[in-house]
């Protein structure tokens, strides 16, 4: 919510949380989405009539909504709460209304993208940790005084999904640029109000930010805290990701706090699964994986020895003896636990193990032979999985 009118002795329940929360409490969007209120304001610039939303035994006034646009983009809506339908004069001037505000905002947004390309420079200069990082911090109030570097990103597959009320990225990539530039506004407005000296920019995919901590021992807890209340504020209205990198003493120490942010930003992104918030001490061993592969792809680098040995012959008899050493080392040699994560007989198991060991080559009581088959199986791991069509319960 950017704004709203005065008279707040006459507002109803949706309309004080909307302005204390400064946005639309979930409960209603839902309600509105299912009711299609959002998709018929994207369709068209008509004011769309919207009965009470029932919410308990508080009263609730009925809504016209009318969507802001310049041209075929949609830069937001206006809201009023009113008593029935509206005549057709009053129509009309609401109308008029919308394009006196998408005038107002786009005046606002050319000069934000001003501010946000110089303070987008500044702030790259300084995460470059050269010559010129110096007075760059010293025009952005940040000179001579450690800096918690954070980062964030959008959280792709979130953002692929949508969420209620906005359409889903379009193919040509500006309704992703316009969430990433919301994104940055309102990481550098949290910023601003944990510390009124601190930075925040998007360059490139990455919004960055500079955070003066309150000491140095505790700088990356507090950097914790800061991101876990601005995703869990922001909630999937800006699906996001966000590392946490360690404090800076120096320009050279921005830059490497840089590279940490973006190595864990590429983690998050790449491994999946629910997380959205992390440090390099936690997913240091995944980075650095991550970095051999792409070692490996740089240099054409190919499976040998044990493993290159067990995929010939997992495609030569349609077995899957690369999985059964896969299931085995993750077990840590449990063969009960082992055979359960592959779904079949314990005996079964341990003759697919044996022909491991005997295709493979390898000795599976060597520590130094078990780590470099881990190893190789995490760098290649999707050349040594099981092709399209494969049967994964396939004997040896």
């Amino acid at each position: 919510m950017l704004a709203f009118s005065s008279r707040q002795d006459e507002a109803d329940p949706p309309r004080v949380e909307t302005i204390l929360g400064r946005q639309v409490p979930q409960r209603y969007s839902r309600v509105l989405n299912e009711r299609g209120v959002f998709g018929a304001l994207l369709r068209s610039d008509l004011p769309v009539y919207i009965d009470p939303i029932p919410d308990g035994n508080e009263r609730s006034l009925p809504r016209v909504a009318v969507a802001v646009r310049a041209g075929d983009e949609v830069l937001g809506s206006i809201w009023a709460a009113v008593n029935g339908p509206l005549s057709e004069e009053r129509t009309e001037a609401l109308r008029e209304s919308a394009k006196l505000v998408a005038l107002h905002m786009l005046r606002v947004r050319a000069g934000a993208d001003v501010q946000r390309r110089v303070r987008a420079g500044l702030l790259s200069s300084a995460l470059e940790g050269d010559a010129s990082a110096s007075g760059a911090l010293e025009r952005l109030g940040l000179s001579a005084r450690p800096l918690l570097v954070l980062g964030l990103a959008l959280d792709e597959r979130r953002q692929r999904q949508g969420h209620p009320g906005e359409a889903p990225p379009g193919p040509d990539g500006a309704a992703v640029a316009h969430t990433r530039h919301r994104l940055t506004d309102a990481f550098a407005l949290h910023l601003s109000s944990a510390h009124p000296r601190s930075a925040a920019a998007a360059i490139g995919p990455v919004t960055y930010g500079l955070l003066p901590p309150g000491s140095v021992e505790a700088a990356e807890v507090e950097g914790m805290r800061v991101v876990h209340h601005f995703l869990d504020r922001v909630g999937e209205r800006l699906p996001a990701i966000a590392a946490v990198g360690p404090v800076a003493l120096d320009a050279p120490g921005l830059a490497h706090g840089r590279t940490t942010v973006d190595r864990v930003l590429r983690v998050l992104r790449e491994r999946g699964g629910d997380r959205r918030i992390g440090r390099l001490e936690e997913l240091q061993a995944e980075a650095l994986v991550m970095e051999l592969r792409d070692i490996a792809a740089t240099r054409g680098d190919r499976p040998t020895g044990v493993l290159a040995n067990l995929i010939d012959y997992d495609r030569r008899h349609r077995s899957d003896l690369v999985g059964t050493l896969r299931a085995w080392l993750e077990s840590f040699g449990d063969v009960t636990a082992a055979a359960d994560s592959v779904f079949v007989h314990q005996n079964t198991f341990r003759y697919r193990l044996r022909r491991v060991a005997e295709v493979g080559e390898i000795d599976l009581l060597d520590s130094g032979q078990r780590f470099s088959a881990m190893l190789q199986l995490r760098v290649f791991h999707s050349e040594s999985a099981a092709e399209p069509g494969q049967d994964r319960g396939a004997g040896a």
